[in-house]
Formats: structure tokens, C-alpha cells, sequence
């Protein structure tokens, strides 16, 4: 019988020095991956996921970082070579051509300065010595599989000019060039709407069938796992916690972390008051010891369900105030090309006509794919855009036509969480300071004392310890960051509040964490917020009412949960369609496809 192992790690570790001090990123990790097979590697930012395949590809600067045990063993056609035994000039043949890599940033991936076209060709050159000729029409092929548009014009196009999504695909191309029998990907449709990131996990399976490659697969998110794994490993603090068939994973978990990361996605077919945690499965003591609380994911889930009459009673009472926002026949048009006079001749109607109200203590849910002008229609609100037509209302007062000044005045009462934390936060004050400012210039407190003990209470308000005050952005996790962001949104006491994409970029239990704190402090002062995001999971848990955006214009409108058992559009369909859900039924189903796909390749 052919043997179909074609990567075993055994008993890895991977260590990073700093300042003298020695740091076991990867620790005895132990996995196998076989042809046609794809192994999901999971867990939170710091899990060691990201080194494990680094170190499979040899990629770990040295120094400061270094194998220091183990064996990464590669069942080639030449035999079996353990990878971290052979020199650098060796590994570069392994690299690109046995074994490739997608990373999770395509646009860091991929050179500015050359089109997309040259650096696929230059890999397809490099490895399998083609001319410049051979390389093109093998790149625009390549393209063309990928399902990139007009593949010979992107041949010459730069990586700024095209979307993330196509920029994902490119860097699929690469990694495909040499028909590697391991590709490697990291996190690559994280930054993605969920309709995209859909299309690119069934290209990826396509490529797998036709090449019978394996595939390991980093992420945070079990939902995608779920649709795409064979077999799942759980990794925290550089360990395997647990391992196994994915239907064994989702059936019955059998370690806290993995039933804390199950838990944590917002479920589509129930309402909870708050997201399980991964602390309601497991708490750390003083010494690091674990300590299992020995809960099902079921019976947390359970307990937090809110019922419909609840829902209903909160809705009825929620609409019969006056409105704090009404948006009326609102348009923001941006000029693409202009006549012989300057006048603007085409237009991208960023926000096309757009109506709706929103109303004191509510959340109203904002979704819809990249570009179809969720961002500009909350910058619009705030008049961080200049609208083109149309009229916004925020507390019965006209404030469409104010001028900046006069606007200053309600920067109080309107405040944007924005969905980078790091480029939000000037790199050269401490994070205190940051809160700090906003209270300075609209003149909130007498003196830079009451201030500072004002920015010490938001930090504990969002769970951060009062040190952190002296701290630079730099020095904290993107969780961490994003909660100092909400304590500067807090600091002027506002009424209303925009989330842009506000929990996209983190992992999906410390999204569960933030969430939480957003509703809590919602209901603690009484915030009204406008919460976008591509992720109709998540917009669907946050939200009272949904508005579905496509191409500048309002597709649907309607109570959050009405919107999802019942869509009236195609488009919201499709969103609803593309969500990775993790339910036993949609594994199944996708374990079926590929026992499928693979009997057709035996054949």
C-alpha cells in the first residue's frame, strides 16, 4: 500500500533569546500530515502556531530564534530528510518547491515596487528554470486557475491596485507555481469579508484535489477549521493541548481551552446576554496551574440564552422614543475623473441615498462586504467626510452643514473606535496621555489631575491595571490596544459611538472579550451605537436592528434577528451562506466532499 505520510514533526521546540532571558515559543510539539489531508492548527495570538510553521519551513531568524529539538521529517520522492538537519543552501531547493507558504498579510508579501505577474515568474524561474517567455504564459495560466479577472492585465499590475482578496489569490498562485505537495497557510483569509475568504478556502480545496497536496492551516477561528480539516490541533503556550478528528474536536472536546475557543464565536441561531469566554472553561492560578471548571459548551451556552419575550419586551420599549439619529437621503459621492474645466464628469457613489434612524440605548448592526461604503457612511455621520447631498440629525438638530468649529462641540457626543488600534495611537505618547488628550482639548476637568485620575478609572473600567498609564502602544497585544481605544472613546462621557470593524483584526476569544465589554458599558452609560463589520455573526450578537450595504445603498433593513431566519435579499443570503458556522451537519458535509473528491483522483 503507497504510503501517504509526507510530514512528521516530532517532539519540537523552538526557542527565541532576548536580553539573556530564553523563551520556549514551540514545546515537544508532535503532529503527522498526510497526502491529500488538511491538519487545522488553532489558538490565540502567542499560541505558537505561526512558529510551529515557520520552523517547518526554516524561516525562524536566527538570531534570535532557533530549533533546539526535535525532527521535522519530509517523505519525499527522494526519501524521508529531516529538515532541520540539512544546510540553508540545501532547504532553499525544499522551500517554494516541495513545500510553500501563504502568510497572512499578502499585501507584506508581496513586493511594491514589482508587478504581481514578475514575482509569481520569478518563482517559476528560480525553481523550474524556465525563460522569461515560459514563466509569463505559466503565471498567466496560474491566474487564470486562481480566478483572478483579466489575468493577463494582472500580470502587470502592482499589488496596491488590487484588492485584499485578489492579492490573496496572487499569493496563491505563488505558492502553487511549483505544485508543492505541502502548502502552508497562515491565517490567510483573516483580514477577509466572509464571502471572500469563502471563495478562497474552496480554491484552496479545488488546488488540493487536483494536486493531492497536503494542507496545514493556521487560524484562530474553529469555524473555518470546521469546513476545511481533517484533523484538528489545539495549541496554547506553545503546547498541544489536544488533538483529533475535527468531528471529534466539535463533538465532545475534551480539553477547558478547546471548549472555551468552540464557545466563544457568537452562535447564529440563538440570542446569549454575553460570550462564553475561554475563563468560563478554565481559570489560571497564581502559579500557572490550570484549573478546569468542568463545564459542557452546552451547558454555558444554555444558561446564557435570552428569550424571544425578552428580545421583543427590550425592541418595545427601545422604539417608542424619539430617534437621537436620523439620516436622511444621505450621499457621499467622491469625483473619479474630470472634464476639460475641472468639473467632475464620474463619480463612486460611496453612500448612494441612504435613510434610517437610530434610536437612544439601541445598536444598530452595519454589514456588508469591502466597498460597499459602511466606513464612509459612519465617517460621513460624524463628518469626518464631507456629505454631498442629504441631511443628518443627531438629537432633533440639523448638523449637516455645520462648520468645523461648530462641529467641534458635538465631537463630544459623537466619538469612532476605529479598527486598527495601533494606527489610531500616536506611537510617541504613553497610552495615558492618549485618554488623556481629548479631555484636554474640550477643556473636560480643571486641572491635568483630575484628568489623569479620570484616565485611571477607565483603565480599570476596561479591565487594564492602572501601570499601563506610563506604557506606549507598542507594548501591548492588539487586544489590549483595542480597550484603550474604547477608554479614549469614553473619556468625554458621549452619547454615541461608531465601532468601525472595531474587533475584525483579534482573535475570536478576545473579539468575545471586547464584545462583552462594548455591551456592558453600553448598558452602564447608556450608549447608543452604530456597530460595522463585515462578520454578520458578530454584527448579528451586538445589534437590535441590521442595515445590509451593498454598493453604497441600503439592500435590507430589519430587526437584527428577523434579517437572519428570514433574508429578503439574495445578497444577504449569500453573507448569511458564507459564515463559517462549525455545526456537526456543515462538517459532515464537508468530510463527504472530500472523501468524494478523493475517490474521483483514485480513480
Amino acid at each position: 500500500m503507497e504510503n501517504r505520510t509526507l510530514l512528521e514533526v516530532k517532539n519540537l521546540v523552538t526557542a527565541f533569546r532576548s536580553d539573556g532571558e530564553k523563551t520556549i515559543a514551540v514545546n515537544n510539539v508532535s503532529f503527522t500530515l498526510n497526502r491529500g489531508e488538511t491538519i487545522g492548527i488553532v489558538g490565540e495570538s502567542g499560541s505558537g502556531k505561526s512558529v510551529t510553521s515557520l520552523s517547518v519551513m526554516r524561516l525562524i531568524p536566527n538570531p534570535p530564534g532557533e530549533i533546539t529539538g526535535g525532527e521535522i521529517l519530509f517523505h519525499g520522492e527522494n526519501g524521508v530528510v529531516d529538515l532541520t538537519k540539512i544546510s540553508e543552501k540545501e532547504m532553499r531547493s525544499y522551500r517554494g518547491n516541495e513545500i510553500a507558504m501563504i502568510f497572512q498579510e499578502p499585501m507584506t508579501s508581496l513586493n511594491p515596487v514589482y508587478t504581481c505577474g514578475d514575482q509569481v515568474a520569478e518563482a517559476i524561474i528560480l525553481h523550474q528554470k524556465l525563460s522569461k517567455k515560459e514563466a509569463r504564459l505559466k503565471t498567466i495560466e496560474l491566474f487564470t486557475k486562481v480566478e483572478l479577472p483579466r489575468p493577463d492585465i494582472m500580470f502587470d499590475t502592482y499589488p496596491h491596485q488590487i484588492s485584499g482578496g485578489q492579492k490573496q489569490r496572487v499569493m496563491i498562485a505563488m505558492a502553487m507555481s511549483c505544485n508543492p505537495s505541502i502548502l502552508i497557510a497562515d491565517e490567510p483569509t483573516t483580514a477577509l469579508d466572509v464571502t471572500v475568504q469563502r471563495t478562497i478556502l474552496e480554491l484552496m480545496m479545488q488546488l488540493q484535489q487536483e494536486h493531492d497536496m497536503g494542507i496545514m492551516f493556521i487560524t484562530h477561528d474553529l469555524g473555518v477549521i470546521a469546513e476545511l480539516a481533517d484533523k484538528v490541533v489545539v495549541m496554547y503556550k506553545g503546547k498541544i493541548v489536544e488533538q483529533g478528528s475535527v468531528t471529534d474536536i466539535f463533538m465532545n472536546p475534551q480539553h477547558p481551552y478547546t471548549k472555551g475557543l468552540l464557545a466563544c464565536r457568537p452562535p447564529l441561531n440563538r440570542r446569549l446576554h454575553w460570550l462564553p469566554t475561554v475563563s468560563d472553561f478554565m481559570l489560571i492560578d497564581e502559579n500557572g496551574v490550570i484549573r478546569e471548571t468542568h463545564k459542557s459548551v452546552a451547558e454555558v451556552t444554555d444558561s446564557l440564552v435570552i428569550s424571544a419575550e425578552e428580545t421583543a419586551k427590550k425592541h418595545d420599549k427601545l422604539y417608542k422614543q424619539e430617534p437621537i439619529l436620523q439620516i436622511r437621503n444621505l450621499k457621499t459621492y467622491f469625483p473619479i475623473s474630470k472634464g476639460v474645466f475641472g468639473n467632475a464628469k464620474e463619480y463612486v457613489k460611496a453612500v448612494d441615498d441612504v435613510s434610517f434612524d437610530v434610536y437612544p440605548g439601541e445598536t444598530l448592526g452595519l454589514v456588508g462586504e469591502s466597498g460597499c461604503g459602511k466606513t464612509t457612511l459612519g465617517r460621513t455621520i460624524l463628518k469626518l467626510v464631507e456629505p454631498t447631498d442629504g441631511q443628518i440629525i443627531f438629537e432633533g438638530k440639523d448638523i449637516t452643514n455645520l462648520s468645523v468649529k461648530e462641529m467641534r462641540e458635538y465631537r463630544k457626543e459623537m466619538q469612532i473606535i476605529f479598527q486598527d488600534p495601533y494606527s489610531s495611537l500616536n506611537p510617541r505618547i504613553t497610552i495615558g496621555e492618549a485618554i488623556m488628550e481629548p479631555m484636554r482639548v474640550h477643556k473636560v476637568f480643571h486641572s491635568d489631575k483630575e484628568r489623569k485620575a479620570r484616565v485611571m478609572e477607565l483603565l480599570r473600567r476596561v479591565d487594564l491595571p492602572e501601570q499601563y498609564f506610563y506604557r506606549y502602544p507598542h507594548e501591548f497585544s492588539g487586544g489590549q490596544r483595542q480597550r484603550i481605544c474604547i477608554a479614549r472613546s469614553l473619556a468625554l462621557n458621549p452619547k454615541f459611538i461608531i465601532c468601525d470593524e472595531s474587533v475584525s483584526a483579534l482573535d475570536v476569544s478576545v473579539q468575545a472579550q471586547v464584545l462583552n465589554l462594548l455591551n456592558e458599558l453600553k448598558e452602564e452609560f447608556k450608549f447608543t451605537y452604530i456597530f460595522i463589520s463585515h462578520d454578520l455573526s458578530v454584527v448579528k450578537f451586538m445589534s437590535d436592528k441590521m442595515l445590509v450595504m451593498q454598493e453604497g445603498q441600503i439592500k435590507e433593513m430589519g430587526l437584527a434577528d428577523d434579517i437572519y431566519a428570514n433574508p429578503k435579499t439574495e445578497y444577504t443570503k449569500t453573507l448569511i451562506n458564507a459564515i463559517p458556522k462549525g455545526e456537526i451537519d456543515d462538517i459532515n458535509k464537508s468530510l463527504q466532499k472530500k472523501k468524494d473528491r478523493r475517490s474521483s483522483i483514485v480513480e
